[in-house]
């Protein structure tokens, strides 16, 4: 008989993700997937043209672990423009395997064993493992209800000598909540005494509503020097699964940041880097981001009025919650299962992106609207006429 091992968890009470287990239970029953935030429509044809242009060059090889310069100078080019920041491609951007990566490389090069680390809840999912991992504590701040703005005095009061970094996310994931300047003012107050950094998680920097600006880490002079920055190009061009992102620091983060990357990755896709260089000199491929979603968001929202579930405001990422109380008392978990199995849309629960899921019952549910009209049209006339409005 074969001798059994044992096999110790280093994160022995994380599971499947709620994006992963909505999903496959949305394909089981042949729902609408709003869950998992990902487009069901294409691809811009230049961009995927570019693409295959640059293979058929051969530009298949490696990448420059940093990145390729083309690319790091067309980012230092459009942040310029956007921030008024002038970035040094070669020693402050690098180009990493989707944000999610860059998210971890920031944390796992800074955070030692026993830092700690603010996160303000609800809190996207993938911040708490890599602290985790680091051997760090995780301090957790509830963002304040009904409209999940941050309550400083909160931060400030968790706020110690172990404090290492705080992890903010602007536009928010789960809520479309927005940071303001005079938040990151308040924050770079907070710390300013101090050697805590800030990572900032800015994936849908592009996707604000309401003629509302970014207030990114990057336009604030106080913040910058200690900030690490994350971005998406999946999100940003509708590529989800392209899984390309990058990230800006100063060049001594920087220099920390690569030592990890260089061993997680080490490099990505060759020919896609050199596409969206090409890609990024047209500035409508994504000033006209907001706009296109905002369209969508507001579609859905006027879809939906005619059902029973109550809007709670997004003013960014492609994501909006659904107040359900006035339709059923159940846990929100429970009620995305019952929406998925006998309604056929799927959508996540709130208290997931919470520590303490059962605390943290607002029965709020997250649509994704990054769909086309008529997925979303669908949507919304099964929920209307399953749940109609009194």
């Amino acid at each position: 008989m074969e001798a059994q091992i044992q096999v110790p968890s280093k994160l022995p009470h994380v599971g499947t993700t709620i994006f992963t287990v909505m999903s496959r239970l949305a394909a089981e029953y042949n729902a609408i997937n709003l869950s998992q935030g990902f487009p069901d429509f294409s691809v811009s044809k230049e961009l995927i043209s570019l693409v295959n242009r640059y293979m058929q060059m051969g530009m298949n090889q490696y990448a420059p672990m940093s990145g390729e310069p083309v690319l790091r100078k067309a980012i230092a080019s459009k942040t310029e423009r956007q921030y008024g920041i002038s970035l040094n491609p070669d020693t402050e951007i690098t180009i990493t395997a989707g944000a999610t990566e860059a998210i971890f490389n920031s944390i796992a090069a800074f955070v030692h064993e026993g830092d700690e680390v603010i996160i303000l809840e609800p809190a996207y999912d993938c911040y708490e493992p890599a602290i985790l991992l680091q051997k760090g504590i995780v301090k957790r701040v509830p963002l304040s209800l009904p409209d999940f703005k941050v309550d400083w005095d909160r931060v400030r009061d968790l706020i110690s000598r172990r404090t290492r970094m705080i992890i903010i996310n602007t536009p928010h994931n789960p809520t479309g909540t927005l940071l303001s300047k005079e938040d990151l003012d308040t924050l770079y107050h907070l710390i300013a005494d101090t050697d805590i950094m800030v990572l900032s998680d800015e994936v849908y920097e592009h996707i604000i509503f309401d003629k509302i600006s970014h207030a990114s880490v990057l336009a604030h002079e106080g913040l910058r020097a200690r900030s690490i920055a994350t971005y998406s190009f999946g999100k940003t061009f509708h590529a989800t699964g392209w899984k390309v992102g990058y990230v800006i620091a100063p060049a001594k983060i920087t220099t920390e940041l690569r030592k990890l990357h260089q061993y997680v990755t080490f490099s990505v896709h060759a020919p896609t880097q050199f596409a969206l260089a090409e890609y990024l000199k047209d500035e409508n491929n994504y000033l006209e981001l907001p706009a296109f979603y905002q369209a969508k968001r507001d579609l859905f929202l006027d879809l939906m009025k005619g059902s029973a579930f109550e809007p709670v405001k997004s003013s960014g990422t492609y994501f909006q919650l659904f107040s359900y109380k006035g339709i059923s008392d159940l846990p929100d978990l429970e009620m995305a299962r019952k929406l998925t199995k006998k309604q056929g849309v799927a959508a996540i629960p709130v208290s997931v992106f919470y520590k303490e899921s059962e605390s943290h019952q607002e029965q709020l549910l997250r649509f994704c609207f990054a769909k086309t009209d008529p997925t979303l049209e669908k949507a919304a006339e099964i929920l209307c006429k399953t749940f109609p409005s009194a």
